[in-house]
């Protein structure tokens, strides 16, 4: 494995929140960790998954440049 472990502040830091938000991950079972005796470690590779499964894609939709014409 040559995946990085983060911290849940280095993970918080990384995804612009407070150390709150990983915790709740964690706690929720929604992101993978590994436990290292007391600590919890997210690995960079989860935490890329993470974001590309919650991320949403716009749609793309045709608008009419000058509105109806009566």
């Amino acid at each position: 494995m040559t995946d990085r472990l983060l911290t849940v502040e280095e993970t918080a830091q990384f995804l612009g929140t407070t150390a709150r938000f990983p915790r709740r991950l964690i706690a929720e079972r929604r992101i993978v960790f590994v436990k290292v005796g007391r600590h919890v470690r997210i690995p960079e590779s989860a935490l890329a998954d993470f974001i590309a499964a919650n991320t949403v894609q716009p749609i793309v939709t045709s608008r009419r440049r000058f509105g109806a014409v009566a």
